[in-house]
């Protein structure tokens, strides 16, 4: 789900789809690994989005986002020169200081041009500009910069790619296609630098990576979802989201995956889980946009009962031009039971559509 679809539906105001070259998510898709870290050009929409929480060893406590979009906007083969533009391609960036109060964000956009952006497979690489994402000895390689801050991390999955959905596809609204192939990474052991105003914090932690591929997924009447990341201390994590229609109501095609600490996923449907704001909120001085920064999380099946809460209410993504939307991506903790034992652990949370409806303005 995510910022994602945000950012793909902007695109796709601009540059109008074009549905007859792409395929769309249909069921029994076969997932190839790792083949399927990599692009699927034929889809038209298609994103790499890694969130993690690290410390140093003293316990000071970051968040980090860094994210890749590619858009397809043209599917011409004659096309040959390296500035035809084939697909566009966005990225985002965000630290979270979460002890020192400060959150900080930048965005970019390109076409590929001669190596400016891109995707590939044969050198495990996704990139923009100076910021990458590349696969090699058995892990992942984060590297990123902006004005305030930099960072170079190693990932290492300690468990399999957990495959989203039923039969190959997560479905996102009734109808054919309205859907995506979507798979994660939902335990990656990191460690690596962070160096911010001139200082540099060595730390370790948890990441968690989604790749999500389609050509279709939301209808018209959904205005915006909840997600969450969830990583437990027991080895064990969560991923729920749950979409809001413009009528108030919570879609039925919310949906979500357990992970147990084998690695093992089992598909959750709306009815399986509960997702609650309380009354605690943070407004955006910026947009205005109020936001509940305060949720109850259950999955009764499971015996799971958490509170989820963050330590920096301003992790807003202010963009404010059509590129650059505005939705929140913040760094949570998660406390609670499972069953009778205490339970923590952290992750994400994303809202969208809080500003406006989703592909509205």
């Amino acid at each position: 789900m995510k910022s994602r679809a945000i950012c793909a539906g902007l695109l796709l105001a601009i540059f109008p789809t074009l549905d007859g070259p792409y395929r769309v998510a249909l069921p029994g898709y076969h997932y190839e690994f790792p083949k399927d870290y990599f692009d699927h050009p034929e889809f038209q929409t298609e994103w790499w989005y890694t969130t993690g929480n690290v410390k140093t060893v003293d316990g000071r406590a970051f968040g980090f986002e860094l994210t890749f979009f590619r858009q397809g906007v043209n599917r011409d083969e004659a096309k040959k020169s390296p500035w035809d533009m084939m697909d566009l391609y966005l990225a985002h960036l965000a630290l979270s200081d979460l002890d020192g109060g400060h959150f900080y964000h930048s965005e970019r956009l390109n076409r590929a041009g001669p190596g400016i952006a891109g995707v590939s497979g044969h050198d495990g690489k996704v990139w923009n500009g100076n910021w990458s994402a590349s696969w090699k000895d058995g892990g992942q390689q984060l590297v990123a910069q902006n004005e305030d801050f930099r960072f170079q991390f190693t990932l290492k999955s300690e468990k399999t790619p957990v495959v989203h959905g039923e039969n190959g596809v997560s479905q996102k609204a009734e109808g054919t296609g309205r859907a995506s192939h979507y798979f994660s990474q939902t335990r990656l052991a990191t460690r690596g630098t962070i160096e911010l105003k001139g200082k540099q914090y060595a730390v370790s932690g948890l990441s968690w990576m989604d790749h999500e591929f389609f050509t279709h997924q939301l209808d018209a009447e959904q205005a915006g979802w909840d997600w969450f990341s969830i990583q437990l201390e027991d080895k064990t994590e969560l991923m729920l989201f749950e979409i809001r229609r413009k009528d108030g109501t919570i879609d039925p095609y919310s949906a979500g995956t357990y992970v147990d600490a084998s690695g093992k996923s089992n598909h959750l449907r709306s009815q399986d889980f509960s997702l609650q704001r309380h009354s605690a909120e943070w407004t955006s001085p910026i947009t205005g946009t109020s936001y509940p920064i305060q949720w109850n999380v259950t999955v009764p099946k499971f015996g799971i009962f958490l509170d989820a809460r963050t330590k920096l209410p301003q992790q807003e993504l202010a963009g404010g031009t059509k590129l650059a939307p505005t939705y929140w991506e913040g760094a949570m903790e998660y406390s609670g039971k499972r069953g009778s034992a205490p339970l923590h652990g952290s992750g994400y949370l994303e809202m969208t559509g809080y500003d406006h409806p989703i592909g509205l303005k």
